[in-house]
């Protein structure tokens, strides 16, 4: 179909920020409806086509409150596809501990969940899922995300759809000791630099601190490194973007995610920037 708009399909766990999700999409300029049914959708598109001209393409929210779309997603997803729409399946997901907490603090119950506990809605709805998880082209752990975390990713990816801009980069440090990031592209360890930690008079600082930057810099192996890691990126950056990625993010873990890792993460950022870059950058762990 020429110039058919694109369609994002945000689906995933339930808790996992799907509507968050929803409301970034809007407010980049695309048509969203939540909860729409998947056997309507080849008619909603027919009949609300004219609304492409006013919005940068559509957005549904479906998942599992619809008891067909298990069955019906695959068949209908295939059809559009054949007819010539660009579909984008956007699928979030937490971690089980997380998703427990949402639902504990919302006290919502899980459209799952019927009389055997929230628990064992979040497992039903993993398997019920999987397959259409694996199928998704970009797929987001909110677990340690916040709400604006997760709307500046949705609202890159958004961007990167009707655009023809260089993929958008999201430099993130953290803490091995508190989980690899799930939804990282790229991770580098940098637990082999000496640790700032067992010096005194650093061990409360942080990587964005000159003292702290300066003692992990002054590691004999680390300017080697961030010369031979800035090679690598330099040469797979525009590889991403040739293939169509719409978001890249580039993990830099060390043990607790304060200081070398930071450090290391703010070079990184300062040094990938170009001119029409979309770049940014966080540290998960650097308050634990």
């Amino acid at each position: 179909m020429l110039n058919a708009p694109p369609i994002f399909i945000v689906t995933g766990y339930a808790g996992s920020g799907k509507s968050t999700a929803l409301a970034a999409l809007e407010d980049t300029g695309f048509y969203t409806v939540d909860n729409m049914p998947v056997a309507l959708l080849p008619q909603f598109l027919t009949l609300f086509s004219g609304k492409a001209a006013e919005a940068k393409g559509f957005a549904f929210g479906m998942d599992l409150r619809e008891k067909g779309f298990a069955e019906n997603h695959t068949s209908i997803f295939a059809a559009l596809r054949q007819a010539g729409h660009t579909l984008h399946i956007l699928f979030l997901e937490a971690d089980e501990k997380t998703l427990l907490q949402r639902f504990s603090q919302t006290r919502r119950q899980h459209p799952l969940s019927r009389d055997k506990g929230v628990r064992d809605g979040i497992r039903t709805e993993k398997k019920l899922l999987a397959d259409l998880r694996k199928a998704a082209q970009q797929v987001i752990d909110t677990t340690h995300c916040s709400v604006h975390d997760l709307k500046a990713v949705v609202t890159g990816i958004a961007e990167k759809s009707v655009s023809t801009d260089p993929v958008s980069i999201h430099v993130l440090s953290f803490g091995f000791k508190y989980g690899v990031p799930r939804d990282a592209d790229l991770i580098m360890d940098v637990r082999f630099l000496a640790n700032p930690y067992f010096i005194p008079e650093l061990k409360d600082l942080t990587g964005k601190s000159a003292p702290v930057r300066r003692f992990v810099f002054d590691d004999p192996h680390c300017t080697p490194f961030l010369q031979k890691y800035m090679d690598l990126l330099t040469y797979l950056v525009p590889l991403y973007e040739k293939e169509g990625k719409a978001y890249l993010t580039i993990a830099v873990g060390c043990t607790g995610g304060r200081h070398r890792s930071v450090a290391v993460a703010e070079h990184l950022y300062r040094s990938l920037q170009r001119p029409g870059m979309r770049i940014r950058l966080s540290h998960r762990d650097i308050e634990q």
